[in-house]
């Protein structure tokens, strides 16, 4: 089953949440941001070429004009290969683990894995950040001592979505946590 729904970030941009379940034990959850805007990206190329074609006739030197073109195309190559992110998912499968995925604009993507047996719990925490702000995250195991939180790990740190897109997420990841903590004991 899957259905999508729209939301908003924590700037009022907006998002769309694509719910998958493929079985009462294993759901995956992915935030598409907006594309990148023609028109910004217009904007800052023409500012930039401005200036340029300026301390051009300022110096008359034409490296300046090579220059801002050179660096214009690697800042954008830059920025849609190593910021830019079009999508982030979670997948949650209650025998397995969770996945986390972040896709870039350039086509790029990066996968984190957690173990089921490191990831304490799924949580909803908030930061100040300007103002109070929520996020998701995993808590992950001491392995030392198990009742211990080692690391917290943020989930859909681009996206930052709000609290009504979490709370939807979160209490879908806690009927997978709560049905994998029942499985083992009942064995």
């Amino acid at each position: 089953m899957e259905d999508e729904q729209s939301f908003s970030d924590i700037c009022g941009g907006r998002l769309s949440l694509q719910r998958r379940y493929y079985s009462p034990t294993c759901r995956e959850f992915c935030i598409s941001c907006p594309r990148l805007s023609l028109r910004s990206l217009t904007a800052v190329t023409c500012t930039v070429w401005l200036a340029a074609y300026g301390l051009f006739t300022l110096f008359e030197n034409s490296m300046i004009l090579s220059a801002a073109i050179f660096i214009t195309l690697l800042g954008l190559l830059g920025y849609l290969h190593f910021v830019k992110i079009d999508q982030e998912s979670l997948l949650i499968i209650d025998s397995l683990g969770i996945q986390m995925t972040s896709s870039y604009a350039s086509g790029k993507e990066s996968t984190t894995f957690f173990e089921m047996g490191q990831v304490k719990d799924v949580v909803i925490n908030e930061a100040i950040y300007m103002k109070v702000i929520y996020y998701l995250c995993i808590l992950l195991k001491d392995p030392v001592e198990p009742h211990r939180i080692s690391q917290v790990v943020p989930v859909f740190q681009s996206a930052k979505p709000r609290l009504d897109c979490l709370i939807e997420v979160y209490r879908s990841c806690q009927e997978v946590l709560a049905h994998q903590k029942a499985t083992p004991a009942s064995a």
